[in-house]
C-alpha cells in the first residue's frame, strides 16, 4: 500500500494512493481511522481493514471520488510522529567526509550504528521549507531513506525487528552547517543546526512492496535491505546518486540499538542517514580535495530540491526566506579577559 497524510478542506486527512488517484479512507470506510498515528497504533488489524479497503479502492468498488494525485496538497505521511531519530548507515558518506577533513576513519562506525534524535514536531512534507536568515549559512540538503515504526517493542534483537517497520519513505535531513559545526565543537549536539525541518514524503509504502527489491545485507550484518535507486536534483541539475543497499548498517541493526533499554512505539521514525554524495558537505569537500579552484555550492532560497527513491516517488520541496533580521549566530556573549 501507498498511504498519505493529505490536505482537504483545510482539514489533515489520512488516504490511499492507488491508481494515480488519493483516497480518503475513512470516508470509503468509517471504521478507518482518519490520521497515520491512529492507524500505526491500531496495529496489525487495523492495517488488515486498511489493505482491504485498498483492494475496494483499486477494483472500483467506493462511491468516493478521489483527488489525482498531482492536484492533491500532500502533508509529511506522519506529520505527527512520536519521535524522529536518524541514524549513520552508509559508510561511504562518513569515510568521505572525513578524508575531506583530512581526519582518519574512525573504527568504532563499524562496530554499531548510531543515531541522534532530532525534533519531531519540525517535521515537515513536500511543499515550502521556510528558513531563517543563519540557516541559509551554508544551507544543505540530505538524501536519506526512513522507516515508521508500526509496534511498540522493548530490547528486540535485530533477527526481529524488520517486523516492526510499518512502511518506509524519503528523508531529507535538512541541515544548517554553520550552525551545526559550530554548536558541535562543545561535543554536543547536533541541535540547532538540525531542528528547524526534517522532511518525510510524499507517501509511506509498506514493506510488501518492496519484497522484489530485497538484497542480502552485507557481510556480518543482519536484517532486511533493498536494492533502490537514491537520486537528488537542485533546480533540475542532477546532484547526488547513490542506492539503499549500500547501507552498511541495516534498519533492523539500527531498531535493535534504538529498543535497547527503551521502548519504540509506533509513529516512531528512523532515518538511515545520508547515503554516499548525498549531500553538499560532503560534495565540496570532495570537489575542493580534487580541484583547488572547485566553487561550493549550497541550497539558497527558491531553490527547488527533488529527491526520488526506486517505489516511495519524489519529494519536492522550495527553500523559502523568513524576512528577519533576528540571528542567534550573532549572539554570542563577549570571552572574558583576565
Amino acid at each position: 500500500m501507498k498511504l498519505v497524510t493529505f490536505k482537504s478542506n483545510n482539514l489533515s486527512r489520512l488516504g490511499i494512493y492507488t491508481n494515480g488517484k488519493i483516497y480518503d479512507s475513512n470516508a470509503h470506510n468509517s471504521a478507518l481511522p482518519d490520521n497515520m498515528l491512529s492507524l500505526l497504533n491500531g496495529g496489525e488489524a487495523a492495517m488488515d481493514v486498511m489493505r482491504k479497503a485498498e483492494l475496494e479502492i483499486h477494483e472500483g468498488k467506493t462511491n468516493i471520488e478521489g483527488i489525482i494525485y498531482s492536484d492533491s496538497i500532500l502533508l509529511a505521511p506522519i506529520p505527527n510522529p512520536t519521535s524522529c531519530r536518524d541514524g549513520y548507515a552508509f559508510r561511504q558518506h562518513v569515510a568521505a567526509a572525513r578524508r575531506n577533513r583530512n581526519v582518519p576513519m574512525i573504527a568504532e562506525f563499524d562496530e554499531y550504528p548510531i543515531f541522534y534524535f532530532t525534533n519531531h514536531n519540525a517535521i515537515q512534507g513536500p511543499g515550502e521549507i521556510w528558513c531563517m536568515p543563519d540557516h541559509f549559512q551554508k544551507l544543505d540538503f540530505e538524501l536519506e531513506i526512513a522507516v515508521v515504526l508500526g509496534k511498540k517493542g522493548r530490547n528486540i534483537k535485530a533477527e526481529k525487528t524488520d517486523e516492526y517497520i510499518a512502511g518506509y519513505t524519503i528523508m531529507n535531513d535538512m541541515s544548517a552547517r554553520t550552525l551545526q559545526m559550530e554548536e558541535m565543537l562543545l561535543n554536543l549536539g547536533p541541535a540547532k543546526g538540525k531542528d528547524f525541518s526534517t522532511v518525510i514524503g510524499p507517501y509511506l509504502i509498506t514493506p510488501d512492496e518492496l519484497q522484489s527489491y530485497l538484497v542480502p545485507a552485507k557481510t556480518n550484518h543482519a536484517g532486511n535491505n533493498y536494492n533502490l535507486d537514491m537520486k537528488c536534483w537542485v533546480n533540475g541539475v542532477e546532484v547526488s546518486s547513490g542506492n539503499v543497499g549500500d547501507m552498511d548498517w541495516t534498519f533492523a541493526e539500527i531498531i535493535e540499538r534504538c529498543a535497547y533499554g527503551v521502548d519504540i512505539w509506533p509513529g516512531d521514525v528512523i532515518g538511515s542517514g545520508t547515503v554516499g554524495t548525498g549531500c553538499f558537505l560532503e560534495l565540496n569537500g570532495t570537489g575542493l580535495l580534487n580541484d583547488k579552484q572547485f566553487k561550493p555550492q549550497w541550497l539558497q532560497a527558491n531553490d527547488l530540491v527533488e529527491m526520488e527513491i526506486t517505489g516511495l516517488g519524489k519529494l519536492s520541496n522550495t527553500i523559502k526566506a523568513v524576512e528577519t533580521d533576528f540571528s542567534i549566530l550573532a549572539l554570542k556573549k563577549a570571552k572574558q579577559t583576565a
